[in-house]
């Protein structure tokens, strides 16, 4: 099992601030989803000098980076977004990440409408391009695609191994009603990194976010079948510290994640 954060939790952080971090508390890789003040990476000043020295720099600190969080919404209107796409694929190529995340809906709830074979289509279309840089795209359990069968069709039709799915624990199960066991069932093929974040429900209905070990996600449930079944992707902490401002700061989450997470993975 190998371990990395977010960039969404620690906004305000420097690039070496998060190398520095991520070696300090044991994390195998980093996470990119915005840096600063830039949430579009390839434009995102930071990652203007060589990827080569980045890249150099976390080989000398044992660092990866696993996953690069595209915005990319395949949903919208406007074609621009296939290029944008293409500007993830070219830099996750730079520095070597294996994939991108990309988006089929614009919230983490099923939104009124979402035209999936649109979505289905811009993956078809972007699959040649992302197999060519040698980047796998991964398409979130997130909005309408929280439902795991909706997304199980979706990646059937696309049918390439340049496409595969991101499961966020939290969404299939807040949004979706769904055991852990369910999604994996129809999803698990596809599974190749792995958002997590606990949550709970308060007096109101509203979902909260919650330290691992804090909420009342079944997290453990989802570990067993991750490790039953072989999987060697990266757990990923997605703490949305640069939405949610109330949220605890990085530096306290960061640090009890590696333990919590490590500790539930022994347990499960």
């Amino acid at each position: 099992m190998k371990i990395s954060f977010s960039t969404l939790g620690c906004p305000d952080w420097t690039l070496n601030e998060i190398f520095s971090a991520a070696k300090d508390l044991g994390y195998d890789g980093i996470e990119l989803r915005g840096l600063g003040e830039d949430i579009y990476l390839p434009k995102a000043k930071q990652l203007t000098e060589s990827c080569a020295k980045i890249n150099a720099e976390l080989s000398a600190r044992g660092l990866s980076i696993p996953c690069i969080s595209s915005d990319c919404t395949l949903q919208v209107a406007d074609d621009a977004i296939l290029d944008q796409a293409k500007a993830y694929l070219d830099l996750a190529a730079a520095l070597h990440a294996p994939y991108i995340r990309v988006l089929g809906d614009t919230a983490p709830g099923p939104a009124a409408h979402v035209d999936t074979a649109l979505v289905t289509e811009r993956l078809k279309l972007l699959a040649s391009y992302a197999a060519e840089k040698g980047v796998t795209m991964l398409l979130e359990s997130n909005g309408v695609y929280a439902n795991s069968k909706l997304l199980k069709e979706t990646l059937d039709e696309v049918n390439s191994p340049s496409v595969g799915a991101l499961w966020d624990i939290n969404h299939p199960v807040r949004y979706a009603n769904e055991t852990p066991a369910e999604t994996w069932a129809n999803i698990g093929k596809y599974v190749r990194h792995v958002h997590v974040k606990d949550t709970a429900v308060n007096e109101q209905g509203a979902i909260v976010y919650k330290m691992l070990g804090y909420g009342t996600l079944p997290i453990k449930e989802a570990f067993t079948l991750l490790k039953t079944n072989g999987f060697s992707g990266c757990i990923s902490l997605e703490w949305t510290k640069r939405w949610n401002h109330e949220l605890e700061d990085a530096g306290i989450v960061f640090s009890h994640f590696v333990y919590a997470v490590k500790k539930l993975w022994q347990s499960a």
